[in-house]
C-alpha cells in the first residue's frame, strides 16, 4: 500500500486527473449489475410516491407551500422525495459499497500501488456516488414526468442541482464510512441521522407544522435546503432563496469532503 506519510491530516487536497481511472473502473464493475441496482434504487421511492401520492393524497387533497400556494399532495411529495432518492442512493453507495472496496475487498489498497493518491480514490468515490445518486433520480424524473405529476420546464434545472446534493450526502457518508469498523456501524447513521432529516426538512409535509424551534434547526439541514431549492422547480417557479440555499449546499459539500478526507487519511496511517 502507498504511504499516506507524516503530514498533517488536515493539509490541502491532493487532487489530479487520476480520480478518473478509479471512477472509469467503478463504473465498468457496476455496468454488469446496472439494472438490478437501477431496480434497487428506484423501487422504493416509487412505493412511497404511489402509496403516500395517490392514497394520502386522496385524502389529503392539497397542502399549502410557502403559507399561500397550494398543490396537490402528490406533486409536493414527490419535489422531496426526489431529494430524498439523491440523498439514499449516493449514501448506500458511500457507505456500502466505497467501504466493501476500502475495508473488505481491499480494492483502494491496490489502486494505490499505483500512482495513484488516496485524495484522489477518495475524489473517484465521492464522484461515483453523486453520478449513480444522478442515474437514480433521472430515472425517477422519468416515471414522474410519465405520471403527468409535473411537465415544468423548470425541471431541466433541477439536474445540475441533484447532482450537487447526490456530492453533498456522499461527502457526508464518506466521514461515517471512515469513522466505520463494520457495516453495522452505518445503522446509527441511517437510524439517527437520515431518517430524522426526512421527516423535518419538508419531504412529506410542510414545515411550518413543526415547532418554531424544531423549524428553525430544520431551516439549516442540508435536505432542507436541496428541497427548498427543487420543490419550486416543480412547481414551474423559482425558489426564492436559491443562492442562499446553493450556499448551504457547497458549504456543507466542501466542509463534509474536507472532514471525510482527513479521517480518511487518519484511518490509512493507522
Amino acid at each position: 500500500m502507498k504511504s499516506v506519510g507524516a503530514q498533517s491530516i488536515w493539509r490541502r487536497p491532493d487532487l489530479s486527473a487520476r480520480w478518473w481511472p478509479v471512477f472509469m473502473r467503478n463504473m465498468l464493475v457496476w455496468r454488469k449489475l446496472a439494472i438490478p441496482s437501477l431496480v434497487g434504487n428506484i423501487a422504493e421511492p416509487l412505493m412511497w410516491l404511489v402509496a403516500f401520492g395517490y392514497g394520502m393524497g386522496a385524502l389529503v387533497g392539497e397542502v399549502s407551500v410557502g403559507g399561500s400556494a397550494k398543490v396537490p399532495y402528490i406533486l409536493f411529495l414527490a419535489s422531496g422525495s426526489i431529494c430524498m432518492s439523491a440523498m439514499n442512493a449516493a449514501s448506500f453507495e458511500a457507505l456500502y459499497s466505497a467501504f466493501s472496496r476500502m475495508h473488505v475487498q481491499k480494492t483502494w489498497d491496490g489502486i494505490m500501488n499505483a500512482p495513484v493518491s488516496l485524495d484522489s480514490v477518495l475524489l473517484a468515490e465521492m464522484l461515483w456516488a453523486a453520478f449513480k445518486a444522478l442515474f437514480t433520480v433521472t430515472a425517477i424524473l422519468g416515471v414522474m414526468l410519465a405520471l403527468g405529476i409535473s411537465h415544468s420546464p423548470k425541471l431541466l434545472l433541477a439536474w445540475p442541482i441533484l447532482l450537487l446534493v447526490g456530492m453533498m450526502f456522499s461527502c457526508i457518508a464518506l466521514i461515517f464510512n471512515a469513522l466505520a469498523k463494520g457495516y453495522d456501524f452505518f445503522t446509527y447513521y441511517f437510524t439517527l441521522v437520515l431518517t430524522p432529516m426526512m421527516f423535518l426538512s419538508g419531504v412529506f409535509f410542510p414545515r411550518e407544522q413543526l415547532p418554531t424551534v424544531v423549524r428553525i434547526i430544520s431551516d439549516w439541514l442540508p435536505l432542507t435546503n436541496a428541497v427548498e431549492i427543487i420543490r419550486p422547480l416543480f412547481m414551474d417557479q423559482w425558489p426564492q432563496a436559491p443562492l442562499r440555499h446553493g450556499l448551504v449546499l457547497l458549504v456543507y459539500t466542501v466542509l463534509a469532503f474536507w472532514v471525510a478526507l482527513a479521517l480518511t487519511r487518519k484511518r490509512f496511517r493507522s
